[in-house]
């Protein structure tokens, strides 16, 4: 029995009120355990609407909503924490906006030492990635199972993998320890929608395990 569970990464751009009822489709169609709020170029007043809007569906069925880059933001509408890149800001920094009950996460890349430095530090899950080629957000970091399976073993921090991840190449990175399973395109694009993408996600991830 596995403990991985999914991780979803909105789309990079969105109109909220549209994407609502994708979002209530996706977290309806099986076990989720985060959404994290991903809006590049767009600007306070646009990641306030969507948190307002989008938060709430998130909350009201356990799961916990969280945005990229901003925990300012984050803070201030409500969130249950941010995640921050290695170019956004420090941990410390990114702590200290949203508070000592908030969740906080940070990208590591392909780093046994900066997911280390994180973890020491306090944050909640560390992230590694992209796995596979990913067009989301393109990386020249590709780190390989073993990193999931040896931070697994040695650390209780979670990890979380993520990177041109589907339902058929999932089974690896579950298998090798990943806490989360995070996603976009393959649930936002995919061709019977997000419902039945949580599902095949869910299904895949409890064959690996």
């Amino acid at each position: 029995m596995t403990d991985c569970r999914l991780y979803l990464v909105t789309p990079p751009a969105l109109e909220p009120a549209a994407f609502a009822p994708q979002l209530a489709a996706a977290l309806d169609g099986g076990d989720v355990a985060c959404v994290q709020l991903r809006l590049k170029d767009a600007d306070d007043d646009a990641v306030r609407r969507a948190c307002d809007l989008l938060r709430p569906i998130a909350q009201a069925r356990d799961v916990a909503f969280i945005v990229n880059d901003r925990p300012d933001l984050a803070a201030a509408c409500g969130c249950d924490g941010a995640h921050v890149g290695q170019q956004d800001m420090s941990y410390a920094e990114a702590r200290r906006l949203v508070g000592a009950d908030a969740i906080v996460g940070v990208t590591c890349h392909d780093s046994r030492h900066l997911a280390m430095v994180a973890a020491e530090a306090g944050a909640d899950y560390v992230a590694f990635g992209a796995f596979y080629p990913t067009t989301t957000k393109p990386s020249h970091y590709r780190p390989v199972p073993d990193l999931l399976q040896w931070w697994s073993e040695l650390f209780e921090v979670p990890c979380v993998a993520i990177g041109g991840i589907t339902p058929d190449n999932c089974g690896p990175l579950v298998a090798a320890g990943a806490d989360f399973i995070a996603v976009v395109t393959g649930v936002w694009n995919h061709p019977d929608g997000p419902a039945a993408a949580v599902a095949a996600y869910n299904l895949a991830i409890t064959r690996a395990g």
